[in-house]
């Protein structure tokens, strides 16, 4: 540093910093020295920050270095990711997976240098693996594979979200594991797969994780207060938190999105999401089998979306980069605190002062 910028005052002169980026000995990613040189050739004041080549080097980039390359009058000459060859198999669905949720080709070529194996994106592999045994289990115990919230066994399971029961805090996350039937299940597992795992390879576990469970949490809040006499099942909550983010980052970012047939695929994701929401409606309002007490509610897949378009959508739009230093963020924390207060305060008094008539709990 005292080479670099003898006077201390924090900025690196642009000769020293180019002659660091084209004379380095250091172990940079191809993608990496790419931006260097570009962060350079975008500067107007003749000098460079020295915070913003240490948050490089540690593959950080704050909001700013990310415009600097935006604005560059230096345009990045390598080739696209595509003329990449001569790559392995996992480096292939490394690009496959770039290309599939970044919309930015000097994204995805950061992504594809510096993604390494470990650690794998076990979050989302995780959870489907344990919906599924909890699924196995309920249907070996009560024989039925479809529409199991009929059977009154199902509904006396402790992982179930019911209204009688909502003082035991868990129940507010934990009817993630338990769903409706096969259907259900087969729906939010294969989503959770195909578009749960490449956005954790992409940002990572935490992001990825606090968005499903935000979308979770919301899900039975919600019912709470919209639908109160209903109980909730399934994974759905954060399945369309996952998939509305997704969808709402492509729409927002079209032009960049170079993933084949997008619009096929953004209409059959739109149409199979909607079906799943129509189907949870009818279950809800016109069960097709006599039910000792209401059916699951729909309410938890729409305030999924909610969260997804909201926090989901800055999470995938901020890749790389500090959540903490954007103002946005912290409104997004502020909102879902206040929602989250909001709730604890309707479950502990609305239901006794509307006169709510819970169904008795089995």
């Amino acid at each position: 540093m005292a080479t670099l910028d003898p006077e201390q005052t924090g900025f690196i002169a642009v000769e020293n910093f180019t002659s660091l980026a084209e004379h380095h000995e250091l172990q940079l990613d191809p993608s990496k020295l790419e931006m260097l040189l570009a962060l350079v050739q975008s500067n107007e004041h003749g000098h460079v920050c020295y915070q913003e080549l240490i948050e490089l080097l540690n593959s950080k980039r704050s909001s700013s270095f990310r415009r600097a390359i935006a604005n560059g009058r230096r345009t990045l000459q390598r080739e696209i990711l595509l003329d990449e060859t001569g790559l392995g198999v996992y480096k292939r669905f490394v690009r496959y997976v770039a290309y599939e949720i970044l919309p930015c080709e000097t994204d995805r070529r950061w992504y594809f240098h510096q993604n390494r194996l470990c650690p794998p994106p076990v979050f989302m592999a995780i959870i489907t693996i344990v919906q599924i045994i909890v699924f196995m289990c309920y249907g070996v115990m009560l024989n039925k594979w479809v529409l199991q919230t009929y059977q009154p066994d199902f509904m006396k399971s402790p992982l179930v979200y019911h209204p009688g029961h909502r003082a035991q805090i868990w129940r507010f996350f934990s009817y993630m594991f338990m769903h409706v039937g096969l259907e259900q299940l087969g729906f939010n597992a294969l989503l959770q797969l195909m578009i749960g795992v490449p956005l954790e390879m992409v940002h990572g576990i935490l992001r990825i994780s606090l968005l499903y469970m935000a979308g979770v949490v919301a899900g039975s809040l919600t019912v709470s207060i919209t639908d109160m006499r209903a109980p909730v099942v399934g994974g759905s909550g954060g399945v369309y938190a996952l998939c509305s983010a997704h969808l709402a980052n492509v729409v927002m970012n079209w032009a960049g999105m170079k993933c084949p047939y997008k619009l096929l695929r953004m209409i059959l994701a739109l149409v199979c999401m909607s079906s799943e929401v129509g189907r949870a409606v009818w279950l809800r309002f016109s069960p097709p089998l006599p039910s000792s007490g209401p059916q699951p509610s729909f309410m938890a897949h729409l305030s999924g979306a909610v969260v997804g378009i909201s926090m989901g959508l800055l999470i995938l739009r901020s890749y790389e980069e500090s959540l903490h230093k954007q103002c946005s963020w912290w409104v997004l924390i502020f909102s879902f605190i206040t929602f989250l207060l909001f709730a604890i305060f309707w479950n502990i008094f609305a239901y006794e002062l509307l006169g709510v008539q819970i169904p008795p709990p089995p």
